[in-house]
């Protein structure tokens, strides 16, 4: 990693490689962070999403460190916009995740930080399917707004505590974190946000979505 890291968990710009292809990301350590959060964007979006950055300007401030980083390619990206292709490719953003994963491992900055991930919408799916595949690595998931159902096959392999955040709106959502709250034999919990559609964009809902998350990283990271 060339860029130092500012004291205060300053965002750098990373690249991540993956096997052929070279994602890009924000990385920021905040001094005495014993955990760092991989962020999992969810449908037809990226690193930027304003909420997720939202989210994560919280946890640097509960002293945890945090990764968002772009799952597809320019190229794939536009791909995306245009046919929708690959934003539910599970498999594929779940093999994209593990390859962060297995890059965080890999830096001095960042190996001996305990990790957790956060996933929004077919993101959280993939996060989920990608904690199976590295079980000793990763010590919590949170989900907003999440899709686990589309991580269905995996769900009873889950075995690290899980936090699903769903708005009190967003109806068929709900019921599909009810279901795979079911399947789930972690340690688990649902929180539904009175109020909030799928985005969280009502007033406070974010700020709700960001606490939750900043308290169940907080306890299982640190």
């Amino acid at each position: 990693m060339d860029n130092e890291l500012g004291a205060q968990g300053t965002e750098q710009p990373v690249q991540v490689a993956i096997g052929h292809v070279v994602l890009n990301g924000d990385l920021a350590i905040p001094d005495g962070a014993r955990g760092i959060v991989l962020f999992a964007h969810g449908s037809g979006s990226s690193r930027f999403s304003p909420r997720n950055r939202l989210v994560a300007e919280v946890l640097r401030n509960a002293g945890l460190a945090t990764l968002l980083i772009d799952l597809l390619t320019a190229g794939e990206e536009e791909l995306d916009v245009r046919t929708a292709a690959l934003r539910f490719d599970i498999g594929l953003l779940a093999k994209r995740l593990v390859g962060a994963t297995d890059w965080l491992n890999e830096n001095q900055e960042t190996r001996d930080l305990h990790l957790g991930y956060f996933g929004a919408s077919t993101g959280a799916a993939a996060a989920l399917v990608a904690a199976v595949e590295r079980p000793q690595r990763v010590k919590a998931v949170v989900s907003r707004g999440g899709r686990p159902d589309l991580a269905d096959a995996v769900l009873p392999r889950v075995k690290l505590p899980t936090l699903l955040i769903v708005g009190g709106r967003d109806y068929p959502v709900i019921e599909m974190n009810r279901s795979a709250l079911q399947r789930l034999r972690s340690e688990k919990k649902l929180v539904i946000v009175p109020g909030a559609t799928h985005l969280f964009e009502e007033r406070g809902a974010l700020d709700d979505v960001a606490r939750l998350a900043a308290d169940w990283f907080t306890r299982y990271l640190q």
